[in-house]
């Protein structure tokens, strides 16, 4: 079956530096369903584009039961030589090896090491565990493979992807439904999204958190699941849910909360995001921010009013940074808190957001605070305001549908 797909040409234009380059494994990292297998498809074409016929493609697609033969990375050593022994591609071509959730093969950095060490071998993989990049290849692997995160679709992406011409109404739908990029075959409605949404969630949480880390207490992982989709923004620490719980009558340790949020972490379900001292270079191990990898899951979990909008546009700012290549912190000076600290290539970007500048009393609070940052670097406060545009003291309004649909 011939799969057909729309180009996300950003990242194929991330990943074409290291193409043809056999001893750097290509490792597309990211939560389940955002993309990375048609991202995979898309790197097929482009390879046989780019270096013609005498390439020798091997596609493995760990979420297909004709693949159950491959457990181990022996297994995929095995499969492979099969149908391309390392001698035997013609023209003295390479063998393209195209690894779809790599992470459901056991020891397979060992395979992956074992194949590149035969050489003439173009891999390319996919995966669904942050882990799999501080443990498994990172000790079997080090400097020998280049981690491309993929993120469900951008603002941008999803006008392009849902044919849609931007405006208030096309933003919300984004808002709304998110950016996963099955929903355009589905109809754009809160009954039929949520319920997919509802399903990519439960197999999140069982396959890529339970399953793989062991999670015995999975009642209160769901509940953990929740507390954060509720608290998106917000300064949450171990410790805080820890009370909660026990003013609930549910005896949980912090060593275990912390334990359950980083595994939700390595699903990229969330995103972890801690405190800086701005004019230092002290992190904060307490207090941190989470964020969801995209709003459409997090509101399939908790359901999404009106009431929620500030906290739903820090989401999709956080969001477009992380795209953007950022390194994200939330900003501590002194009393007062800067939204998100951003730094790429040696520079910084002080971010405050705000879902309306409604009076001056917020006006006052959220570009006083980037004006009492003592330095030159670009500062912004981004709004839903009609009204935005321009610069009030040398800080940029910008209106939250623009800053999304810029590169930053």
């Amino acid at each position: 079956m011939i799969k057909t797909y729309k180009s996300r040409e950003k990242y194929i234009k991330k990943i074409e530096p290291f193409m043809g380059k056999d001893g750097l494994i290509k490792v597309l990292m990211g939560q389940r369903r955002v993309g990375k297998s048609y991202i995979l498809l898309e790197l097929m074409d482009t390879v046989r584009k780019k270096y013609g016929k005498n390439e020798k493609i091997i596609s493995i697609n760990k979420e297909l039961h004709e693949f159950d033969e491959i457990k181990t990375g022996k297994d995929l050593i095995t499969y492979v030589n099969k149908k391309a022994p390392k001698n035997g591609v013609r023209g003295g071509g390479k063998r393209c090896i195209f690894i779809d959730e790599i992470q459901e093969i056991q020891d397979f950095e060992k395979g992956l090491r074992a194949l590149q060490a035969e050489g003439k071998t173009d891999i390319y993989c996919t995966g669904s565990n942050a882990d799999i990049l501080s443990g498994e290849l990172a000790t079997h692997l080090s400097g020998r493979y280049v981690a491309i995160e993929i993120f469900s679709l951008s603002y941008t992406e999803f006008l392009f992807f849902h044919e849609l011409q931007e405006n208030e109404d096309s933003f919300l739908k984004y808002i709304r439904y998110g950016g996963l990029p099955y929903l355009i075959h589905l109809e754009l409605e809160d009954q039929i999204v949520y319920e997919y949404l509802k399903n990519i969630v439960n197999t999140i949480i069982y396959k890529d958190v339970v399953a793989r880390f062991g999670v015995r207490n999975v009642n209160f992982l769901e509940r953990l699941v929740e507390y954060v989709a509720d608290n998106v923004g917000s300064l949450v620490s171990a410790k805080k849910i820890s009370d909660f719980l026990k003013s609930q009558k549910t005896n949980i340790s912090s060593n275990v909360v912390m334990d359950y949020l980083s595994y939700l972490v390595a699903a990229f379900i969330i995103f972890e995001v801690p405190r800086s001292e701005i004019g230092g270079k002290k992190i904060f191990e307490i207090n941190k921010k989470y964020y969801f990898e995209d709003l459409g899951l997090r509101h399939a979990i908790t359901g999404y009013t009106q009431k929620d909008i500030g906290k739903v546009l820090e989401n999709l700012v956080f969001s477009h940074l992380k795209r953007c290549g950022y390194r994200v912190t939330v900003g501590k000076l002194q009393n007062r808190e800067i939204d998100f600290v951003c730094e790429k290539n040696g520079e910084k970007v002080y971010i405050q957001v705000c879902y309306l500048l409604a009076t001056q009393e917020i006006r006052e609070r959220e570009f006083g605070n980037l004006l009492k940052i003592p330095d030159n670097e670009r500062k912004i406060v981004v709004s839903m305001d009609p009204v935005s545009g321009g610069k009030e003291k040398g800080i940029e309004h910008i209106h939250i549908r623009e800053f999304l649909l810029g590169d930053m």
